[in-house]
């Protein structure tokens, strides 16, 4: 039986750009399956650097080796405060929206983005690259800002598909405008380094909203380079 989502509390700790973003992703259920449980940052490092030792010395390790010693402390550091810090959105970027003054009603692109995620199925590397374009309605984005908001997505454990879609529809939130497109193909390193062993393969995802949706021009301004 899927869980009912409930609804979103204010919350004073993160900014108010957070809040719009994170209520649009739960409405349109594109939000990471998340439960709040109530811990600190701090409390989460401590529960899984104790969990880690319990996984390390079951695989049979050694911790007292001075070369495994410190890898429970390096995990869970790594997991709260580096590649699972898109889980707390007081992580998330502030964001700089200008008015549209110049009247800009024409495609603005960031192509090769880097992506570094982590698949949700075996918390293994997904690498790969996004591409990310608008049409300005009201609003201006800084383009850094798009740099680290595909990052601040990417910092979770994902599926693709999913990470695609909530940078679009963050950014149709900031912006105000349906026109928004985001691309990206990545190595999953699931398939890479596991499984089938696949070195070579990529998967290609594509989101698109408003005239990059519906006009074939736009659409194929936007695949091109």
């Amino acid at each position: 039986m899927n869980k009912a989502i409930s609804p979103i509390k204010k919350d004073d700790s993160i900014s108010t750009e957070a809040q719009r973003v994170k209520a649009a992703l739960v409405a349109a259920g594109l939000e990471t399956p998340m439960l709040d449980n109530q811990l600190s940052n701090e409390e989460k490092y401590l529960r899984i650097q104790g969990l880690m030792e319990e996984v390390i010395s079951t695989l049979g390790l050694d911790l007292s080796d001075d070369s495994l010693a410190e890898t429970p402390h390096r995990i869970a550091k790594m997991y709260v405060h580096e590649i699972f810090s898109g889980l707390d959105y007081s992580s998330f970027p502030k964001i700089a929206l200008i008015e549209n003054k110049m009247a800009v009603d024409e495609m603005i692109k960031v192509s090769d983005i880097d992506m570094t995620s982590t698949c949700e199925h075996h918390f293994v590397t997904i690498d790969g690259t996004a591409k990310v374009a608008y049409i300005p309605n009201k609003k201006i984005i800084g383009l850094s800002k798009i740099n680290r908001i595909v990052r601040f997505f990417a910092k979770r454990p994902q599926v693709q598909e999913r990470l695609t879609q909530q940078v679009l529809l963050a950014l149709q939130t900031l912006l105000e405008t349906d026109n928004v497109a985001v691309s990206m193909q990545a190595t999953h390193y699931c398939v890479k380094s596991r499984g089938v062993m696949d070195s070579s393969s990529q998967t290609s995802t594509l989101a698109l909203g408003g005239c990059f949706k519906n006009d074939t021009g736009y659409r194929a301004e936007f695949l091109s380079k």
